[in-house]
């Protein structure tokens, strides 16, 4: 029988709507916490209240709470794959930063629902056992950190949160996802050729995100250079260019010697450097600011954060994003 942590943090699938008033809230008590049964016969779970926040509260530092458990579980509780519970609005992050920073081949897998328990079509039920049975599957292990959600397995470097409120938020741009979940079968068609892991005790950088728009000054980027921050993360124009005005700013920074890290704005595709004209990608390069093909800009905020508890050194920096 296979022992499966359970590990609840907040969020919409800890939520019950108030029927007088309408209002999402949290429970009193997990709401999930009566369809336990569900599993009895097939899996040992262990669940625990983790935290207990909507995940517009969740930090870099709560997510640091999260990873040390799970690594404090795989070392010397004998389990033998990972459930989270979490907020939808930030879920994505909060998986990225475990994949970046979480050394494990047992299955780590975050879930969540659009709608709460008591609503009529609610999916945290149904998400959290396939997050289970997806955990409980062999096949999961050694694919890094999933996010699974409306029958679909993701990976956590690419998923991202893609409507507001339709159960079928999550979605991965340009890949797709690499599993699905049909009745109680995991099934998997494609995985990660590469997997990242840094090993971090604490999060205790600074690092902005901006994005990019038609007519951009560089008053924000040369702002930030009189700032006390460790790098900035810039979500780019089309394939990776920056309006012309920025240009003066990102000079400030790089003379600073702070990263500056570009990715693209845009839904699919990856930040590259192909245009050289004045702020195209192929000038920024040359100037020095890092490309993170594949990355949207919260994901690369985090790897930032990360690395930076690695290293300062601009090279490094640039090789751990590039080389993926």
């Amino acid at each position: 029988m296979k022992h499966i942590l359970i590990l609840h943090t907040g969020g919409t699938i800890s939520m019950s709507t108030d029927q007088s008033t309408g209002v999402i809230k949290p429970s009193s008590e997990h709401p999930l916490n009566e369809y336990s049964h569900l599993f009895n016969e097939e899996v040992r779970l262990t669940e625990e209240d983790i935290l207990q926040l909507p995940s517009p509260h969740m930090t870099p530092e709560t997510m640091l709470i999260v990873k040390q458990r799970i690594d404090a579980a795989i070392a010397s509780e004998e389990i033998d794959g990972v459930v989270i519970t979490h907020g939808t609005d930030t879920l994505e992050e909060t998986a990225y930063f475990l994949d970046l920073t979480v050394r494990s081949v047992i299955p780590i897998v975050l879930t969540g629902a659009m709608r709460p328990t008591n609503e009529i079509g609610s999916d945290g039920v149904r998400n959290l056992q396939n997050a289970v049975w997806t955990a409980m599957s062999d096949t999961a292990a050694d694919k890094g950190v999933l996010v699974v959600m409306n029958e679909e397995i993701h990976a956590a470097r690419y998923v991202t949160k893609t409507h507001t409120t339709n159960v079928a938020t999550f979605r991965t741009p340009t890949f797709g996802p690499i599993g699905i979940v049909s009745k109680k079968e995991v099934m998997f068609f494609q995985k990660l050729i590469k997997t990242e892991y840094f090993p971090i005790e604490r999060v205790t950088k600074t690092v902005p995100l901006l994005k990019a728009y038609a007519g951009m000054s560089g008053a924000f980027l040369e702002a930030l250079a009189q700032t006390d921050i460790d790098g900035v993360v810039i979500e780019a124009l089309g394939a990776g260019n920056l309006p012309p005005a920025t240009l003066t700013g990102v000079q400030l920074l790089l003379d600073r010697n702070i990263p500056i890290v570009l990715t693209s704005r845009a839904f699919n595709g990856i930040a590259q450097d192909i245009y050289d004209y004045e702020g195209g990608g192929k000038q920024l390069k040359s100037a020095g600011v890092i490309f993170a093909p594949g990355l949207s800009g919260p994901k690369a905020r985090l790897k930032l954060l990360v690395i930076l508890e690695q290293s300062t050194d601009h090279a490094y920096i640039s090789e751990v994003f590039e080389s993926v």
